[in-house]
């Protein structure tokens, strides 16, 4: 949970201090990043002893542009997680009316609030009236939601005619069944792609923002020069060219999603939502199945705004799967 009262997941201070009890080694199912890890090779010394050359940088924008589907290299801005890039958006426009399609993830609206901005969370697209900018997060986190291609493309276009901008966070993108905005991205659109949670590797600190038009060279101006450290950009580079990893791991997650499905489909009163990386469930004894995974040292996410839900990661270890089903199996 953030200083701002903004639950994250990946805090075990927080589960330690409110489980003392519970044993180790704890299992962390509470992000939604790939607990199969891209397999990072060895790096030269060199990447540590020596600011990344700006060919490094622009090979990395466009290792990312073919792997998001750019049509042009210089729509992809790097970055040091897309994090950074949330918070500076709103640094980049006037005072606006911002809608934001919630819930959703909390620091968009942090973010934009926070610079000044008049900010208000909507249930659908339709709802967002004379906004100024929309924030989507597509697939949605927590609940998996997906919108359309044409229905983004129609937003972006009435949001246009008043000088308005689309941001949307495609963060969860890489495995999802839905269509990227990324190969048709309007001028007034600005896509997130996070590169952490897929590859599995969150403590590298890369994002990347794809935007037509002067937001890319904005956006680059002001991260400045070395924005994404060396051996983060060897990383990204060998990791976004590999394709057949790539595949391979959204089969074998797939597969892993549908596995924690058949775990937690008995223990929910709603249909399970979600997406390949993480799966939401909901039910009226939520609360104790926290408490209960948690005093086995199983650390789920839970909301401050809807306590009926709890959404799991994938385990990522026979060990771990071990654990969570001798915990459910427990739960009574």
């Amino acid at each position: 949970m953030s200083d701002a009262g903004i639950w994250h997941g990946g805090d075990l201070d927080v589960a330690r201090r409110l489980f003392p009890d519970a044993p180790d080694p704890w299992i962390d199912l509470s992000t939604g990043i790939n607990p199969i890890a891209y397999p990072v090779p060895p790096l030269p010394a060199r990447l540590f002893e020596r600011l990344p050359a700006p060919a490094d940088h622009r090979d990395l924008e466009a290792a990312a542009a073919e792997a998001y589907g750019a049509p042009d290299a210089a729509m992809v801005v790097a970055a040091p997680g897309t994090q950074v890039l949330i918070g500076l958006l709103p640094a980049l426009r006037a005072r606006s009316r911002v809608a934001i399609l919630g819930p959703t993830y909390a620091e968009h609206a942090r973010a934009w609030r926070g610079a000044g901005h008049d900010v208000m969370e909507v249930a659908s697209p339709d709802r967002a009236g004379e906004a100024d900018v929309l924030v989507v997060v597509n697939p949605n986190n927590p609940d998996g939601r997906l919108l359309s291609r044409a229905l983004l493309l129609d937003q972006a276009e009435r949001l246009r005619a008043r000088g308005g901008w689309l941001v949307v966070d495609e963060a969860f993108a890489d495995f999802a069944a839905g269509e990227t905005l990324v190969p048709v991205l309007p001028d007034n659109a600005v896509v997130l792609r996070s590169f952490g949670k897929t590859y599995g590797l969150a403590g590298v600190r890369l994002g990347f923002a794809v935007a037509a038009g002067d937001a890319a060279g904005t956006l680059r101006r002001v991260l400045g020069p070395w924005s994404v450290s060396g051996p983060a950009m060897e990383v990204g580079r060998r990791a976004l060219r590999d394709r057949p990893w790539r595949l391979v791991a959204r089969e074998a997650r797939g597969r892993d999603a549908r596995r924690l499905d058949a775990l937690l489909e008995p223990r929910s009163e709603q249909p399970l939502a979600g997406t390949v990386l993480y799966r939401l469930m909901s039910g009226g004894r939520a609360p104790d199945l926290f408490a209960h995974l948690g005093r086995h040292g199983i650390w789920v996410r839970r909301f401050p705004f809807d306590p009926r839900l709890l959404r799991f990661g994938l385990p990522g270890c026979d060990e771990a799967w071990r654990r969570l089903e001798a915990a459910f199996a427990s739960f009574v």
